[in-house]
């Protein structure tokens, strides 16, 4: 794996650009045409050809009032793993969202500053950049305006945004990294814009599911491919996990936690749209092996449990989906499940916690 290189002349993001040329790579073969629809071309087996919705991936999207640079990558990285953007300097982004951990974390629901624990599970940042909402109920529209939040948050990072301007201005290192990436002093924009250039970076290799598209069949176990079989059939996976990151980028209920005193009602206490009570964004599958336990408010301690939650119809509630419906799946279908699931996982990027500015 290469990896991301912090240095006092500058920052190699080798791994971000070792994906993309990967991706890039693999994908040539398949933009011969004007529409990706010729992608079957590139597929060696009819079989991988009904898959083409959960296809390979691009390059990750960048919008053109936050282009990449190697310095902007580099300032969003140690901001990113910097503690001093919450009130008691404990808690940084990197704390709930731990490259160890999948960058998401083991606890069912996120802890932050002062001991405070919220009330949903927290979100991978890997391959976050390919997601067209950020946070389960979806109240932000880009990595930038995610990258704001939880510093303001009072149970996350408890901070606001005007003090954590003065407090990393005070320090000459961020002072002059912010003078050479946006020509100002520390800003929330600028803030907002660096970590999100990081989290762009953030992108995990070629998977074995995708080496199996390209025509690796040894690339996934038989159950795997089984699994495979049964995601876009009999489990109807696809209805709502499609997609090259296996997620429709819409919003959902499947019932969690509908059966409490008082549910979490999601999107619709951003829509305030009584269709959106309860629903919640789409998660991507990719490397979700790496990121339990799941669903929005981590109920769920394993894949396993995930699949026999979906097995039953989830939880009946006065706006449950109707795509929601017993599956009757067998034991041997819902490992096989899993075992497409894990196939999902694709190499990591090398990124670890930079030396921080004075």
């Amino acid at each position: 794996m290469a990896r991301i290189v912090a240095g006092p002349q500058g920052l190699l993001v080798a791994t971000a650009r070792r994906a993309v040329g990967m991706r890039r790579r693999r994908i040539a073969c398949v933009l011969v045409g004007v529409t990706a629809l010729v992608a079957v071309a590139c597929l060696t087996t009819a079989g991988a050809q009904q898959f083409l919705a959960n296809g390979l991936l691009g390059p990750a999207p960048v919008p053109p009032n936050n282009p990449q640079t190697d310095q902007k990558v580099r300032l969003g990285q140690q901001l990113y793993f910097d503690t001093r953007l919450s009130i008691d300097n404990t808690v940084s982004c990197a704390t709930c969202h731990d490259p160890a951990t999948g960058w998401a974390n083991h606890n069912r629901t996120d802890t932050g500053v002062k001991g405070q624990v919220g009330g949903r599970n927290s979100g991978t940042i890997l391959d976050s950049a390919y997601m067209r909402y950020q946070f389960w109920d979806g109240r932000a529209g880009s990595l930038e305006e995610q990258a704001l939040g939880p510093i303001a948050n009072p149970i996350e990072m408890g901070e606001t945004l005007d003090n954590v301007v003065r407090k990393l201005d005070a320090i000459p290192g961020y002072h002059r990294q912010f003078e050479r990436v946006f020509g100002t002093g520390v800003t929330t924009d600028g803030i907002a814009k660096a970590i999100a250039a990081f989290e762009r970076a953030v992108i995990s290799g070629p998977s074995p599911y995708d080496k199996y598209l390209m025509g690796d069949k040894k690339a996934m176990s038989p159950a795997a491919v089984r699994g495979m079989n049964l995601f876009n059939g009999k489990a109807h996976c696809t209805a709502c996990h499609s997609g090259p990151m296996f997620s429709d980028q819409s919003f959902h209920n499947i019932g969690v936690g509908m059966d409490k005193p008082t549910p979490d009602v999601g999107r619709s206490k951003i829509t305030s749209d009584p269709a959106d009570w309860g629903r919640f964004k789409t998660p991507a599958l990719r490397n979700i092996a790496l990121t339990d336990p799941y669903l929005h408010d981590g109920s769920e301690k394993t894949l396993a449990d995930v699949v026999a939650f979906y097995d039953k119809g989830g939880i009946p509630n006065r706006n449950l989906d109707p795509l929601m419906l017993p599956l009757n799946l067998t034991t041997t279908e819902k490992a096989d499940l899993v075992a497409f699931m894990e196939a999902l996982t694709g190499a990591m990027p090398d990124i670890r916690a930079p030396e921080l500015p004075e």
